[in-house]
């Protein structure tokens, strides 16, 4: 067989073969790709590892663990101190809030990846968590809060044993 069969095209011709070009144009396709795109979109926020998170759900990243006492939650903020960030937490929502500055406001940037301004990160405590003893600490760029459960969220969570069939 002849390679050259096997081209859609020739040489001489610069145009792309009419199944290539015409994917383009026809309506059908193009709202097939969207709504492939938009259910992309929507699944993708199902694969939350933990309620009230999404991936790559903003800024600060945060890395959470949970066992049976307690939730603790991890939050990278570099480039902040202690009194640049707000902590809050109300009715079964934690709130993280800050601002970040740029100490460089006299210099022009050609190019910068870094995040300044304000931020907000809200997350969802899914446990009845004892208020007066909520604990957070500041060291390194990373905040640490460490959420104890009350008695009653405790007693809640128990192990379940798996029997196998033999």
């Amino acid at each position: 067989m002849n390679v050259r069969e096997m081209i859609p095209w020739g040489r001489s011709e610069r145009q792309a073969p009419a199944r290539y070009s015409d994917s383009e144009q026809n309506p059908f396709l193009s709202l097939h790709r969207e709504m492939n795109r938009l259910f992309d979109d929507v699944v993708r926020s199902f694969d939350a590892p933990f309620p009230g998170i999404a991936p790559s759900g903003g800024w600060p990243k945060v890395e959470i663990s949970d066992d049976d006492r307690e939730l603790r939650i991890s939050a990278e903020v570099p480039g902040l101190e202690e009194k640049d960030i707000e902590l809050l937490f109300d009715d079964g929502m934690l709130t993280l809030r800050g601002e970040k500055t740029s100490g460089n406001d006299d210099k022009k940037r050609q190019f910068s990846e870094r995040y300044y301004g304000r931020f907000e990160r809200r997350i969802a405590i899914p446990y009845e968590i004892a208020e007066d003893q909520v604990k957070a600490t500041f060291r390194n760029g990373v905040l640490d809060i460490t959420l104890p459960k009350t008695e009653r969220a405790q007693s809640r969570s128990r192990r379940i044993a798996i029997n196998s069939k033999n």
